[in-house]
Protein backbone atom coordinates (compact mmCIF):
# COMPACT_ATOMS: atom_id res chain seq x y z
CA UNK A 1 0.00 0.00 0.00
CA UNK A 2 0.90 3.53 -0.65
CA UNK A 3 2.29 5.64 2.28
CA UNK A 4 1.48 8.64 0.56
CA UNK A 5 -1.72 7.60 -0.32
CA UNK A 6 -2.43 6.10 3.21
CA UNK A 7 -1.97 9.80 4.88
CA UNK A 8 -4.21 11.25 1.90
CA UNK A 9 -6.79 8.90 2.98
CA UNK A 10 -6.60 9.60 6.55
CA UNK A 11 -7.13 12.87 5.89
CA UNK A 12 -10.94 12.13 5.15
CA UNK A 13 -13.36 11.44 7.84
CA UNK A 14 -13.58 7.51 6.98
CA UNK A 15 -14.92 5.11 8.90
CA UNK A 16 -12.90 1.76 10.42
CA UNK A 17 -9.04 1.48 9.54
CA UNK A 18 -7.42 1.38 5.72
CA UNK A 19 -6.45 -2.32 4.82
CA UNK A 20 -5.71 -1.62 1.50
CA UNK A 21 -5.08 1.08 -1.17
CA UNK A 22 -5.28 -0.08 -4.94
CA UNK A 23 -5.72 1.31 -8.67
CA UNK A 24 -9.43 1.60 -9.73
CA UNK A 25 -10.23 1.27 -12.90
CA UNK A 26 -8.30 3.41 -16.31
CA UNK A 27 -9.74 6.65 -16.42
CA UNK A 28 -7.50 9.33 -18.77
CA UNK A 29 -8.26 12.46 -16.22
CA UNK A 30 -8.83 11.47 -12.38
CA UNK A 31 -6.09 9.14 -10.91
CA UNK A 32 -8.16 6.72 -8.45
CA UNK A 33 -7.78 4.02 -6.30
CA UNK A 34 -9.96 1.99 -4.28
CA UNK A 35 -9.66 2.15 -0.52
CA UNK A 36 -10.33 -1.08 1.48
CA UNK A 37 -11.70 -0.99 5.27
CA UNK A 38 -12.55 -2.89 7.99
CA UNK A 39 -15.46 -0.97 8.22
CA UNK A 40 -19.27 -1.14 6.29
CA UNK A 41 -17.89 0.81 2.99
CA UNK A 42 -14.96 0.70 1.07
CA UNK A 43 -13.95 4.11 -0.61
CA UNK A 44 -12.67 5.56 -3.86
CA UNK A 45 -10.04 7.95 -3.32
CA UNK A 46 -9.42 10.26 -6.27
CA UNK A 47 -6.70 12.77 -7.58
CA UNK A 48 -8.65 15.95 -9.37
CA UNK A 49 -6.89 16.74 -12.29
CA UNK A 50 -6.87 20.79 -11.39
CA UNK A 51 -5.25 21.51 -14.81
CA UNK A 52 -8.34 21.10 -16.20
CA UNK A 53 -10.41 21.32 -13.48
CA UNK A 54 -8.96 24.75 -12.27
CA UNK A 55 -11.93 25.96 -9.73
CA UNK A 56 -11.65 22.87 -7.32
CA UNK A 57 -14.12 24.70 -4.94
CA UNK A 58 -16.53 25.23 -7.56
CA UNK A 59 -16.40 21.77 -8.77
CA UNK A 60 -16.85 20.07 -5.56
CA UNK A 61 -19.94 22.85 -4.44
CA UNK A 62 -21.46 21.86 -7.78
CA UNK A 63 -21.29 17.84 -6.83
CA UNK A 64 -22.45 18.23 -3.08
CA UNK A 65 -25.33 20.29 -4.54
CA UNK A 66 -26.31 17.89 -7.05
CA UNK A 67 -25.67 14.77 -5.18
CA UNK A 68 -27.78 16.60 -2.21
CA UNK A 69 -30.40 17.52 -4.21
CA UNK A 70 -30.88 13.99 -6.20
CA UNK A 71 -30.64 12.27 -2.59
CA UNK A 72 -33.46 14.23 -0.91
CA UNK A 73 -35.58 13.55 -4.36
CA UNK A 74 -34.52 9.76 -3.66
CA UNK A 75 -35.91 10.05 0.25
CA UNK A 76 -38.79 12.08 -0.87
CA UNK A 77 -39.85 8.93 -3.34
CA UNK A 78 -39.37 6.66 -0.95
CA UNK A 79 -36.43 5.07 -2.58
CA UNK A 80 -34.36 2.39 -0.82
CA UNK A 81 -30.53 1.64 -0.54
CA UNK A 82 -30.38 4.98 -1.54
CA UNK A 83 -26.40 5.01 -1.03
CA UNK A 84 -26.55 2.91 -4.42
CA UNK A 85 -28.43 5.35 -5.94
CA UNK A 86 -26.31 8.40 -5.79
CA UNK A 87 -22.68 9.25 -5.01
CA UNK A 88 -21.79 10.45 -1.54
CA UNK A 89 -18.68 12.86 -0.84
CA UNK A 90 -16.51 12.10 2.43
CA UNK A 91 -15.73 15.67 4.22
CA UNK A 92 -12.10 16.30 5.41
CA UNK A 93 -11.86 16.22 9.03
CA UNK A 94 -10.22 19.45 9.64
CA UNK A 95 -11.86 21.60 6.87
CA UNK A 96 -14.79 20.05 6.47
CA UNK A 97 -14.78 20.25 2.55
CA UNK A 98 -14.91 16.88 0.52
CA UNK A 99 -11.53 17.75 -0.73
CA UNK A 100 -8.16 18.35 0.58
CA UNK A 101 -4.48 19.14 -0.80
CA UNK A 102 -1.76 18.80 0.42
CA UNK A 103 0.15 20.96 -1.70
CA UNK A 104 0.72 18.74 -4.68
CA UNK A 105 -2.37 18.10 -6.31
CA UNK A 106 -6.26 17.98 -4.90
CA UNK A 107 -7.93 15.04 -3.50
CA UNK A 108 -11.69 13.72 -2.96
CA UNK A 109 -13.16 10.60 -1.23
CA UNK A 110 -16.38 8.89 -2.07
CA UNK A 111 -18.14 5.86 -0.67
CA UNK A 112 -17.43 2.73 -3.27
CA UNK A 113 -20.72 1.49 -4.85
CA UNK A 114 -20.96 -2.10 -3.98
CA UNK A 115 -21.94 -4.76 -6.35
CA UNK A 116 -21.63 -2.37 -8.99
CA UNK A 117 -21.03 -2.75 -12.93
CA UNK A 118 -19.90 -0.17 -15.64
CA UNK A 119 -20.49 -1.28 -19.15
CA UNK A 120 -18.50 -0.66 -22.43
CA UNK A 121 -21.25 -2.01 -24.85
CA UNK A 122 -22.83 0.82 -26.85
CA UNK A 123 -25.40 -1.29 -28.87
CA UNK A 124 -29.51 0.23 -29.17
CA UNK A 125 -29.90 -1.89 -25.37
CA UNK A 126 -27.42 -0.13 -23.32
CA UNK A 127 -28.34 3.23 -25.84
CA UNK A 128 -32.10 3.09 -24.28
CA UNK A 129 -30.49 2.54 -20.98
CA UNK A 130 -28.16 5.79 -21.28
CA UNK A 131 -30.76 8.18 -22.67
CA UNK A 132 -33.54 7.01 -19.76
CA UNK A 133 -30.39 7.21 -17.21
CA UNK A 134 -29.29 10.71 -18.23
CA UNK A 135 -32.31 11.91 -19.02
CA UNK A 136 -33.21 10.86 -15.24
CA UNK A 137 -30.61 12.38 -13.93
CA UNK A 138 -31.37 15.92 -15.53
CA UNK A 139 -35.40 15.39 -14.66
CA UNK A 140 -33.95 15.32 -10.77
CA UNK A 141 -32.07 18.18 -11.49
CA UNK A 142 -34.03 20.41 -12.92
CA UNK A 143 -35.66 22.23 -10.15
CA UNK A 144 -32.44 22.14 -7.82
CA UNK A 145 -32.91 25.79 -5.99
CA UNK A 146 -28.67 26.14 -5.84
CA UNK A 147 -26.66 28.37 -7.98
CA UNK A 148 -23.83 26.10 -9.94
CA UNK A 149 -21.19 27.26 -12.03
CA UNK A 150 -19.46 26.35 -15.28
CA UNK A 151 -16.46 23.80 -14.26
CA UNK A 152 -14.77 24.12 -17.75
CA UNK A 153 -16.07 27.72 -18.99
CA UNK A 154 -18.01 27.46 -22.25
CA UNK A 155 -17.32 24.31 -22.56
CA UNK A 156 -20.00 23.10 -25.42
CA UNK A 157 -20.10 27.05 -26.75
CA UNK A 158 -20.16 26.84 -30.55
CA UNK A 159 -20.01 30.64 -31.24
CA UNK A 160 -16.67 30.70 -29.32
CA UNK A 161 -15.48 27.53 -31.04
CA UNK A 162 -16.35 29.59 -34.50
CA UNK A 163 -14.69 32.05 -33.21
CA UNK A 164 -11.55 30.12 -32.43
CA UNK A 165 -11.67 28.17 -35.92
CA UNK A 166 -11.54 32.08 -37.59
CA UNK A 167 -8.80 32.82 -35.35
CA UNK A 168 -6.60 30.30 -36.19
CA UNK A 169 -7.10 30.63 -40.07
CA UNK A 170 -6.18 34.22 -40.01
CA UNK A 171 -3.01 32.94 -37.80
CA UNK A 172 -1.96 30.21 -39.78
CA UNK A 173 0.55 29.60 -36.75
CA UNK A 174 1.65 26.34 -38.65
CA UNK A 175 1.23 27.56 -42.79
CA UNK A 176 -1.11 24.87 -43.04
CA UNK A 177 -3.87 26.71 -44.50
CA UNK A 178 -2.55 26.38 -48.31
CA UNK A 179 -2.76 22.88 -48.34
CA UNK A 180 -5.62 22.12 -51.22
CA UNK A 181 -7.56 20.00 -48.72
CA UNK A 182 -7.49 22.83 -45.65
CA UNK A 183 -9.48 25.04 -48.18
CA UNK A 184 -11.95 22.62 -49.14
CA UNK A 185 -12.55 21.39 -44.95
CA UNK A 186 -13.15 25.03 -44.51
CA UNK A 187 -15.28 25.71 -47.37
CA UNK A 188 -17.27 22.88 -46.21
CA UNK A 189 -17.49 23.88 -42.42
CA UNK A 190 -18.55 28.06 -42.98
CA UNK A 191 -21.78 27.54 -45.00
CA UNK A 192 -23.37 25.41 -41.59
CA UNK A 193 -21.29 28.11 -39.09
CA UNK A 194 -24.40 30.18 -38.50
CA UNK A 195 -27.16 27.17 -38.32
CA UNK A 196 -25.02 25.42 -35.99
CA UNK A 197 -25.15 28.61 -33.94
CA UNK A 198 -28.50 28.47 -33.17
CA UNK A 199 -28.37 27.28 -29.23
CA UNK A 200 -26.73 30.62 -28.20
CA UNK A 201 -28.84 32.84 -30.29
CA UNK A 202 -31.98 31.04 -28.85
CA UNK A 203 -30.57 31.40 -25.14
CA UNK A 204 -30.03 35.19 -25.64
CA UNK A 205 -33.18 35.59 -26.91
CA UNK A 206 -35.00 34.15 -24.04
CA UNK A 207 -36.20 30.93 -25.84
CA UNK A 208 -33.85 28.25 -24.97
CA UNK A 209 -32.85 27.66 -21.05
CA UNK A 210 -29.91 26.32 -19.37
CA UNK A 211 -29.90 23.10 -17.63
CA UNK A 212 -27.87 21.56 -15.00
CA UNK A 213 -26.54 18.75 -17.61
CA UNK A 214 -23.74 15.85 -16.99
CA UNK A 215 -21.89 17.07 -20.41
CA UNK A 216 -19.97 13.50 -20.66
CA UNK A 217 -22.76 11.04 -21.72
CA UNK A 218 -20.56 8.26 -22.14
CA UNK A 219 -22.42 4.62 -21.92
CA UNK A 220 -19.58 3.85 -19.00
CA UNK A 221 -20.19 6.62 -16.64
CA UNK A 222 -23.63 4.83 -15.31
CA UNK A 223 -23.44 2.01 -12.90
CA UNK A 224 -25.94 -0.93 -12.76
CA UNK A 225 -26.35 -3.80 -10.01
CA UNK A 226 -25.97 -7.58 -10.91
CA UNK A 227 -29.64 -7.61 -12.23
CA UNK A 228 -29.40 -5.20 -15.08
CA UNK A 229 -31.15 -2.12 -12.96
CA UNK A 230 -29.54 1.51 -13.41
CA UNK A 231 -28.53 2.47 -10.34
CA UNK A 232 -26.60 5.73 -10.43
CA UNK A 233 -25.15 8.51 -12.89
CA UNK A 234 -21.14 8.80 -11.95
CA UNK A 235 -18.40 10.62 -13.20
CA UNK A 236 -19.74 14.06 -12.58
CA UNK A 237 -16.94 16.26 -12.92
CA UNK A 238 -18.77 18.09 -15.67
CA UNK A 239 -22.14 18.38 -14.45
CA UNK A 240 -22.41 21.79 -14.73
CA UNK A 241 -25.36 24.45 -16.43
CA UNK A 242 -25.72 23.78 -20.19
CA UNK A 243 -28.34 23.14 -23.20
CA UNK A 244 -29.88 19.72 -23.03
CA UNK A 245 -28.13 19.27 -26.04
CA UNK A 246 -24.75 18.81 -24.34
CA UNK A 247 -25.92 15.55 -22.87
CA UNK A 248 -28.16 14.62 -26.08
CA UNK A 249 -26.00 15.52 -28.74
CA UNK A 250 -22.59 14.37 -27.09
CA UNK A 251 -23.83 10.73 -26.64
CA UNK A 252 -24.81 10.21 -30.28
CA UNK A 253 -21.22 11.82 -31.68
CA UNK A 254 -19.37 8.69 -30.11
CA UNK A 255 -22.52 5.98 -30.01
CA UNK A 256 -23.82 6.57 -33.49
CA UNK A 257 -20.98 6.58 -35.56
CA UNK A 258 -20.28 3.49 -37.40
CA UNK A 259 -16.57 3.95 -36.76
CA UNK A 260 -14.08 5.57 -34.38
CA UNK A 261 -14.01 8.95 -34.43
CA UNK A 262 -10.30 9.15 -36.03
CA UNK A 263 -10.70 6.40 -38.55
CA UNK A 264 -9.01 7.44 -41.65
CA UNK A 265 -11.82 5.29 -43.71
CA UNK A 266 -14.60 8.18 -44.39
CA UNK A 267 -16.32 6.38 -46.82
CA UNK A 268 -17.55 4.39 -44.08
CA UNK A 269 -18.57 6.72 -41.54
CA UNK A 270 -22.54 6.93 -41.21
CA UNK A 271 -25.20 7.91 -38.60
CA UNK A 272 -27.02 4.56 -36.59
CA UNK A 273 -30.36 5.70 -36.50
CA UNK A 274 -31.08 2.56 -34.47
CA UNK A 275 -29.01 3.84 -31.74
CA UNK A 276 -30.93 7.71 -31.91
CA UNK A 277 -34.17 6.16 -31.55
CA UNK A 278 -33.05 3.74 -28.66
CA UNK A 279 -31.20 6.72 -26.88
CA UNK A 280 -33.86 8.83 -27.75
CA UNK A 281 -36.76 6.43 -26.59
CA UNK A 282 -35.37 6.21 -23.18
CA UNK A 283 -34.15 10.48 -23.13
CA UNK A 284 -37.78 11.22 -23.45
CA UNK A 285 -39.52 8.60 -21.19
CA UNK A 286 -37.17 10.14 -18.55
CA UNK A 287 -36.87 13.84 -19.20
CA UNK A 288 -39.99 15.00 -21.20
CA UNK A 289 -41.35 16.13 -17.95
CA UNK A 290 -39.08 19.00 -18.29
CA UNK A 291 -38.37 19.90 -21.64
CA UNK A 292 -39.80 22.44 -23.70
CA UNK A 293 -41.02 22.05 -26.95
CA UNK A 294 -38.39 23.98 -28.29
CA UNK A 295 -35.84 21.59 -26.51
CA UNK A 296 -37.82 18.28 -27.70
CA UNK A 297 -37.92 19.85 -31.45
CA UNK A 298 -34.20 20.63 -31.72
CA UNK A 299 -33.10 17.27 -30.43
CA UNK A 300 -32.03 16.38 -33.78
CA UNK A 301 -30.20 19.90 -34.27
CA UNK A 302 -28.09 18.59 -30.99
CA UNK A 303 -27.36 15.27 -33.43
CA UNK A 304 -25.87 17.31 -36.17
CA UNK A 305 -24.29 20.07 -33.77
CA UNK A 306 -21.73 17.76 -31.72
CA UNK A 307 -20.03 16.12 -34.85
CA UNK A 308 -20.28 19.83 -36.36
CA UNK A 309 -18.45 21.26 -33.21
CA UNK A 310 -15.85 18.72 -32.42
CA UNK A 311 -14.91 18.93 -36.63
CA UNK A 312 -14.22 22.72 -35.76
CA UNK A 313 -12.09 22.04 -32.86
CA UNK A 314 -10.00 19.55 -34.17
CA UNK A 315 -9.52 21.85 -37.47
CA UNK A 316 -8.59 24.49 -35.82
CA UNK A 317 -5.75 22.59 -33.59
CA UNK A 318 -4.59 20.98 -37.02
CA UNK A 319 -4.03 24.56 -38.43
CA UNK A 320 -2.67 25.64 -34.78
CA UNK A 321 0.16 23.18 -35.47
CA UNK A 322 -1.39 20.41 -33.23
CA UNK A 323 -1.37 22.09 -29.67
CA UNK A 324 -4.27 21.11 -27.79
CA UNK A 325 -5.42 17.18 -28.62
CA UNK A 326 -2.58 14.76 -28.76
CA UNK A 327 -1.69 13.46 -32.24
CA UNK A 328 -0.01 10.27 -32.90
CA UNK A 329 1.02 11.31 -36.62
CA UNK A 330 1.12 14.52 -38.94
CA UNK A 331 -1.93 14.91 -39.83
CA UNK A 332 -4.07 12.94 -36.83
CA UNK A 333 -5.89 16.38 -36.57
CA UNK A 334 -6.77 16.33 -40.25
CA UNK A 335 -8.04 12.51 -40.25
CA UNK A 336 -10.06 13.44 -37.19
CA UNK A 337 -11.92 16.48 -38.72
CA UNK A 338 -12.90 14.54 -42.06
CA UNK A 339 -14.46 11.72 -39.85
CA UNK A 340 -16.59 14.32 -37.71
CA UNK A 341 -17.78 16.17 -40.82
CA UNK A 342 -18.82 13.16 -42.37
CA UNK A 343 -20.47 12.49 -39.44
CA UNK A 344 -22.13 15.97 -39.58
CA UNK A 345 -23.67 15.42 -43.20
CA UNK A 346 -24.70 11.91 -42.38
CA UNK A 347 -26.89 12.71 -38.94
CA UNK A 348 -28.10 15.66 -41.31
CA UNK A 349 -29.47 13.57 -43.92
CA UNK A 350 -31.24 11.47 -41.02
CA UNK A 351 -32.81 14.63 -39.83
CA UNK A 352 -36.11 13.88 -41.43
CA UNK A 353 -36.33 10.42 -40.28
CA UNK A 354 -35.14 11.94 -36.58
CA UNK A 355 -38.37 14.09 -36.76
CA UNK A 356 -40.43 11.63 -38.02
CA UNK A 357 -39.20 9.07 -34.76
CA UNK A 358 -39.37 11.65 -32.22
CA UNK A 359 -43.14 12.51 -33.22
CA UNK A 360 -44.12 8.73 -33.17
CA UNK A 361 -43.17 9.10 -29.31
CA UNK A 362 -45.62 11.48 -28.75
CA UNK A 363 -48.82 9.88 -30.51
Amino acid sequence: MDQRANNIASQFDIQGNILDIKPLGNGLINDTFKVQTDGADDYVLQRINNAIFRDVELLQHNIECATAHIRKKLAEAGETDIDRKVLRFIPCKTTGKTYWTDGNGYWRVSVFVKDAFTYETVNPEYSYYCGKAFGRFEAQLADIPDKLGETIPDFHNMELRARQLHEAVKADAAGRMAQPEVQAILADLLPFEEEMCKAERLYREGKLPKRICHCDTKVNNMMFDAEGNILCVIDLDTLMPSFVFSDFGDFLRTAANTVAEDDPAVEKVDFKMDIFEAFTKGYLESARVFLTPLEVENLPYAACLFPYMQAVRFFADYINGDTYYKVKYPEHNLVRTRNQVALFHAARRNVPAMKAFIASLSC
